[in-house]
């Protein structure tokens, strides 16, 4: 394997040694924080500690975080890779330069997310940091496998990093609204997000199947994918 190879498994990497994890220890906390709220509507006495539900809210930003971070970080692979690969800073630099703007505008954008209290501002803040994650993987090079969007390891992807962009926006409502609406519309996000994160699992194991090492692209992208069928070699 070569450098650019190992770059390559940083992001699945992290999700499984850290993203993933952290998603079984939000989902953990939520289930009790639900629980000790429905025991104590029931006028039953929980043995749930009261405080599963700061540690929800703090954990579950710290996913946010997590989930939009390592959406970049493998965004950023095969753009770089592409940047590289082309020599784009000599043919079209100020792509280039818009590219790294917009990775820089996107992490700006969630940590002012986290500073928002006034509704607008977490729209205005939320709204732009889920700009920034599309249009950059709308970028040449992202493996994307739009024939199969309904299956791809990209869609699904930032599908569920804008969920919680969505999830972190909304924090300050489910807090002042009475009527649970926002409450319900969290938890039924997050339900969606979380079946997201499964295909996520799969589907990223698959791309590491398919996704060949940089001296295995040559030959690798001449087969024919669609019949399934692949140069023979000549015999020596």
């Amino acid at each position: 394997m070569q450098i650019t190879d190992f770059l390559g498994l940083l992001h699945p990497a992290i999700a499984v040694i850290f993203v993933f994890p952290l998603i079984g220890t939000v989902v953990n906390f939520a289930w009790q924080t639900r629980q000790r709220r429905l025991q104590i509507l029931a006028g039953n006495k929980s043995k749930i500690p009261p405080v599963v539900g700061g540690e929800h809210k703090q954990l579950g930003e710290r996913l946010t975080s997590a989930v939009v971070g390592l959406t970049l970080i493998g965004l950023s692979y095969p753009i770089g890779k592409n940047i590289i690969t082309n020599q784009l800073w000599n043919k079209t630099p100020f792509q280039v330069i818009f590219i790294l703007l917009l990775f820089a505008a996107t992490i700006a954008s969630l940590v002012f997310l986290f500073r928002a209290k006034q509704r607008l501002w977490r729209v205005v803040f939320a709204t732009l940091a889920g700009a920034g994650l599309v249009i950059l993987g709308c970028q040449d090079g992202v493996y994307r496998r739009t024939n199969e969007w309904y299956w791809s390891h990209y869609y699904i992807g930032i599908t569920a990093a804008l969920l919680m962009i969505f999830s972190l926006a909304i924090v300050q409502d489910i807090y002042q609204d009475k009527s649970n609406r926002w409450r319900i519309i969290h938890t039924i996000l997050n339900c969606i997000a979380l079946l997201l994160f499964i295909g996520q699992g799969m589907t990223g194991t698959r791309d590491l199947l398919e996704i060949p090492l940089s001296w295995q692209e040559p030959y690798i992208y001449q087969c024919d994918f669609a019949k399934k069928t692949c140069p023979m070699s000549n015999p020596k």
